[in-house]
């Protein structure tokens, strides 16, 4: 067997703390793993991890690397070189296990943001839903409901047998599935053969079927020139409410997809008022109500069903029961071209992270930190020029081809143009302050020539 991982989401559902480059997978919710760790530890204890596929976007290639690496050390992962959704993900997914791999074998697909109990109840219907593939059949596993969910699909299942799927239905359906026995919610967890799998995109979306033929898979990264020609669509729709080569299998282990701030109240612990409160928060008399403060103080007086999300950069505040439409915002941000969608002022690289504590016209100012034995790229920038200076730890400087080892207090400039890299082969942490000066002060605006992390 073979496990999928689906980790290109976009963060728009958990927005603020989630942002298009570092979405909710790689976020640590009521954890000390991220949810794409958890995701990949439970299914190891199944699969062996050589076996599972962690798929991703381009843009999160480097934290999904760095995260995997930190619970096992050769991770396999194809990287996407545009978002295209889950459809073409599973294909892709397919098409690398045909190519590196002998058998018709089975592929068990997961969300990377789920909260799971990998039980035994858990692992009695993976066996269980393997009799089923192995027939030829696509499985998905479904969950009872305990209320009318707007956010997920619903299938409607009788003895195994799949009569319906319905993707995400008005609340007044909602709540008449509810009422039915026959009604569950759709998990996101799928099963099947490969070849399974192939012959329903080339009956059901023959472009996918046509673009995944052209694609070769036998490295880990894809051409964009194929890829970019695959539909946008999710397997929901793609495959799963037109196929009726489909059986479910109920699971009744611990599940609960983290796709709103709603459902990470109803998974946090509560104090005695019914409060989620997380980070600096301050609060006289609320009641049932999520506050998470990143980075200030968050001072809270009688709320009732509210949420408030505090971020360097950004505050949300709406109502519990209606935190479906954050997505809204960020849609709205990604219009309008607002970075507070894109980026958090504090970014993680594979190296450390910076956080932007200034910016201006022609300006912006970092904070480095660049954990004990790692190191930037060796590189160059065409539009700016950089200033760094020493604040803790000791830095190695290599520009232009020459050394400079710099302890705190000094500084050193970097011409525009100017090859160079900074590094921390010490055992402390290193930061520095750099002040970048140019008309145009873009991440885009780097040219590698040499990476310790594989992003040349």
């Amino acid at each position: 067997m073979f496990g999928v991982i689906l980790a290109g989401g976009s963060g728009s559902r958990l927005w603020p703390l989630s942002r298009e480059l570092y979405p909710k997978q790689l976020l640590n919710i009521n954890a000390r793993e991220s949810l794409l760790q958890s995701t990949f530890m439970g299914l190891a204890n199944y699969i062996p991890a050589e076996n599972i596929i962690s798929v991703t976007n381009i843009k999160h290639l480097s934290n999904v690397k760095m995260q995997l690496q930190q619970v096992y050390d050769n991770p396999v992962i194809l990287s996407e070189p545009v978002s295209k959704n889950t459809a073409p993900a599973i294909a892709l997914s397919a098409k690398y296990i045909i190519e590196n791999h002998s058998g018709d074998e089975i592929m068990l697909v997961f969300p990377s943001d789920l909260m799971m109990e990998y039980s035994h109840a858990f692992w009695n219907a993976v066996e269980e839903a393997q009799k089923y593939a192995q027939e030829g059949k696509i499985v998905t596993f479904g969950i009872k409901p305990t209320y009318p969910e707007i956010g997920y699909g619903y299938i409607k299942s009788e003895n195994h047998i799949v009569e319906s799927f319905t993707e995400k239905p008005d609340s007044q359906t909602a709540s008449t599935y509810l009422q039915d026995s026959n009604y569950y919610w759709n998990s996101g967890i799928f099963m099947f053969k490969v070849s399974t799998i192939i012959e329903e995109f080339e009956k059901y979306c023959p472009e996918i079927s046509q673009c995944i033929k052209n694609i070769k898979c036998s490295g880990n990264t894809v051409p964009f020139t194929e890829f970019d020609k695959m539909p946008n669509i999710s397997i929901d729709y793609a495959i799963m409410e037109k196929s009726r080569n489909l059986a479910m299998i109920e699971l009744n282990s611990h599940w609960k997809d983290l796709g709103s701030w709603k459902s990470i109240y109803e998974v946090s612990p509560k104090d005695e008022n019914n409060n989620v409160f997380a980070g600096k928060v301050l609060d006289n008399g609320s009641k049932n109500s999520l506050v998470c403060s990143t980075s200030k103080l968050v001072a809270t007086i009688g709320l009732e069903d509210t949420v408030i999300v505090e971020t360097e950069d950004a505050i949300l505040a709406c109502k519990k029961d209606r935190t479906q439409e954050v997505k809204q915002v960020y849609e709205t941000l990604k219009k309008q071209h607002d970075d507070t969608q894109k980026i958090h002022k504090t970014v993680y690289r594979p190296w450390g992270f910076y956080t932007v504590i200034a910016e201006g016209k022609g300006f912006q100012t970092k904070i480095i930190h660049v954990n004990p034995g790692h190191r930037l790229s060796v590189q160059s920038h065409n539009h700016r020029s950089e200033h760094w200076v020493v604040l803790s730890g000791n830095a190695k400087v290599v520009l232009e081809g020459k050394e400079h080892i710099l302890s705190p207090g000094h500084s050193i400039d970097i011409a525009v143009g100017a090859i160079h890299s900074l590094q921390n082969p010490y055992d402390n942490h290193l930061e520095i302050i750099e002040v970048q000066k140019g008309e145009i002060l873009s991440e885009d605006d780097i040219i590698r020539y040499e990476d310790m992390y594989g992003r040349v």
